[in-house]
């Protein structure tokens, strides 16, 4: 009974801070709204990380390439409308470019851009987790080569100034499926479907780990070799994990440069994934909604101390991590204590001495 009384108690503080959430555009001013909705968009990105890390056992440090991928898919077209028809983006003139590059081109619809913000990250995290995984490349190994392809991705970015704006990235958006992005009544619009796709990234996922996907997931992080003794292939579920954070970091870098209003290199490096990790490792790593309330508790946290104190808060955050991994390994969901389940018996147990003469 008890915990059926748990249950609902946290299942009603969740439906308050949805309730919550949802009102909050008609009580907060113009930048708390639009930090809350960034906040909100990197969220989805922690439900990825909780996914991979939590239940795959995967610490990727490369998050920022798929969170890139997703933005600049989504900004490209965003650049491609802003831009007058017939006439290249400003930042490609001022680089003598001539003619529209041929990846360019396709971003022009909105629909292909729409599906290439899933797309292109679940197709490079395919890629990376087939090379990786079905060499049975694990641990420390699975970090370096993960943050070794996001420095190279930025670095790429960075270096082509013509075809990316380089260092400065996209900006100048107006439009989005004829809705005007610097509209006052927009900013509302993009904050709820920035709380609605969270809400669906966290019940979609729940209950795709509740499924007998997410137990196996779980076996093979627990125990790989006895999971392929079994007959499971544990690198076709690792690239499924692999897989879905990709695609949550895209729709979380795409929903992140609508509010931001530009995307860049610096948005995406090493730094930003690490800090992901960082976040979720303060909530908690095997809880989706720890994962969701240690990000949005640390960036909410992050923009107080960072105005105040910018050259102490990388030291900050780097103790909250050594803190959290000597004294809190399972982060600040992991503090709440378990509940006891007292054993159901189905039929009364047999004296000794009667099952002796069964025997």
């Amino acid at each position: 009974m008890s915990r059926g009384k748990g249950n609902w108690g946290g299942l009603a503080v969740l439906a308050v801070l949805v309730m919550a959430l949802t009102l909050a555009p008609f009580f907060l001013g113009a930048y708390p709204l639009a930090l809350l909705g960034r906040v909100l968009a990197l969220a989805v990105a922690a439900v990825g990380v909780c996914v991979v890390w939590g239940r795959a056992g995967i610490l990727s440090l490369g998050q920022g390439l798929f969170f890139g991928l997703g933005g600049y898919a989504l900004a490209m077209h965003l650049k491609l409308t802003a831009t007058p028809a017939g006439e290249l983006p400003d930042f490609m003139i001022y680089n003598g470019v001539e003619a529209l590059p041929w990846f360019w081109k396709p971003f022009a619809s909105a629909p292909f851009a729409l599906a290439m913000v899933p797309l292109l990250p679940a197709l490079a995290a395919f890629l990376v987790g087939w090379l990786m995984f079905r060499r049975r490349i694990t641990g420390v190994y699975v970090s370096i080569i993960t943050q070794a392809l996001v420095l190279a991705f930025v670095t790429w970015l960075n270096g082509s100034q013509g075809l990316t704006s380089g260092t400065n990235g996209l900006t100048d958006f107006q439009t989005l499926l004829g809705l005007n992005l610097r509209a006052e009544s927009s900013s509302r619009v993009l904050y709820w479907v920035t709380l609605l796709a969270l809400i669906l990234s966290v019940t979609g996922t729940a209950w795709l780990l509740g499924t007998p996907f997410g137990a196996l997931l779980t076996a093979v992080r627990d125990n790989e070799n006895r999971s392929r003794f079994l007959g499971y292939n544990p690198a076709a579920f690792k690239i499924a994990a692999f897989m879905l954070g990709g695609v949550l970091a895209g729709l979380s870098g795409a929903l992140y440069t609508l509010h931001l209003g530009t995307i860049s290199p610096a948005m995406i490096g090493v730094a930003f994934s690490i800090e992901l990790v960082v976040w979720v490792a303060l909530g908690g790593r095997a809880s989706l909604i720890g994962a969701v309330g240690g990000l949005i508790l640390g960036q909410l946290a992050k923009d107080r101390i960072s105005s105040g104190a910018p050259d102490a808060w990388l030291y900050i955050m780097g103790a909250l991590f050594v803190l959290v991994v000597l004294v809190m390994p399972q982060g600040v969901a992991g503090l709440q204590p378990r509940r006891r389940v007292r054993p159901v018996h189905s039929a009364p147990t047999r004296p000794a001495r009667e099952i002796h003469d069964v025997a």
